[in-house]
């Protein structure tokens, strides 16, 4: 995935504030998850969130997805 722009951190900032779903799209795979926070974890910016059902952990590495979109509504 291209870096992400300006609008795209600040939809994803506010999706983390707001406590709202976003996708994520890595692989092919299609996750519907809550954001928590961004991170540098060694030394790649990555993304922390939990599944809205069963509250399980996912780190996603930025770089690696295709694609993230905010869920409206």
């Amino acid at each position: 995935m291209a870096p992400l722009t300006t609008a795209q951190y600040d939809a994803l900032e506010r999706a983390i504030v707001d406590r709202r779903r976003i996708a994520v799209w890595r692989r092919g795979t299609e996750y519907i998850v809550i954001p928590q926070r961004l991170a540098i974890v060694r030394g790649k910016e990555t993304l922390e969130a939990m599944h809205p059902t069963t509250g399980h952990p996912l780190s996603v590495i930025l770089d690696e997805t295709d694609r993230i979109e905010v869920i409206r509504g």
